[in-house]
């Protein structure tokens, strides 16, 4: 008998100690994550970016495409501008418009000596607009101000017109185009700040969805429809983008 109590008794002792033991334990693992300013509340995001480029082609070879006479250009500006309602928190907008034009006047394509084709009177010209609502999350490299991570997610709607026109006089033929799309991605980047008002950011789209819908008309007779959609799981290489942002 002595020996349950004696038993019972230091199971008891065991058991009060057990919550103590607990708490210990659950403080030794507690993580302690210390959250850094990087993007301080109350601070604007601006910048824009502006692409063009123009290319004149006459009697130009490449591949089995030879004697190639025309040219090309294409124009892009993307303005941004976001707000940090939080520390490393920041909400706001993007606009794009982008325009191309394309210009053959003629080409041959040779596949061998006795096989070639001859491509004349091409004319192809489009435009889009977008408007995307963005959403960041910054994150610093350890201690540092200068270096860090953010998260981007992209909601984006926009479409656009195209035309494209072939041959001449009778035999002219022609396709108007209007299209329209729905991006919903993720990118993630990284950002290094030059002073305390600039960066520059590079960021890679790794996780998206894409609707693209197009009605096409040709020689204002035939009307046609055409339904796309897209996921992407993976890093899109294409997809990589580069810009200098004002931290204001």
């Amino acid at each position: 008998m002595y020996k349950i109590k004696r038993l019972l008794l230091v199971l008891a002792m065991f058991g009060a100690m057990l919550p103590g033991y607990r708490a210990q334990a659950q403080q030794e693992y507690k993580r302690h994550l210390e959250q850094v300013s990087f993007v301080p509340k109350g601070a604007w995001v601006a910048g824009v970016s502006v692409s063009y480029s123009q290319s004149n082609q006459d009697h130009y070879q490449f591949l089995i495409f030879e004697n190639i006479d025309g040219d090309t250009y294409s124009f892009k500006v993307s303005p941004t501008l976001m707000f940090c309602f939080k520390d490393n928190l920041t909400a706001g907008a993007r606009f794009s418009y982008n325009r191309q034009r394309t210009r053959l006047n003629s080409a041959d394509i040779v596949l061998d000596s006795e096989t070639s084709y001859n491509v004349d009177n091409l004319y192809s010209i489009s435009h889009n607009y977008f408007g995307t609502g963005l959403f960041r999350v910054y994150m610093s490299l350890g201690r540092s101000t200068r270096f860090g991570l953010f998260n981007e997610v992209q909601v984006q709607l926009g479409g656009g017109q195209s035309k494209l026109c072939n041959g001449s006089g009778d035999n002219l033929s022609g396709t108007f185009e209007r299209n329209f799309q729905l991006n919903v991605g993720l990118a993630p980047g990284l950002a290094v700040f030059l002073n305390n008002y600039s960066a520059i950011e590079v960021n890679v789209g790794v996780l998206g969805f894409n609707y693209n819908h197009t009605r096409s008309t040709t020689d204002q007779i035939y009307i046609a429809n055409r339904h796309t959609q897209k996921a992407n799981f993976k890093v899109n290489l294409f997809s990589i983008t580069f810009g200098v942002m004002f931290y204001i």
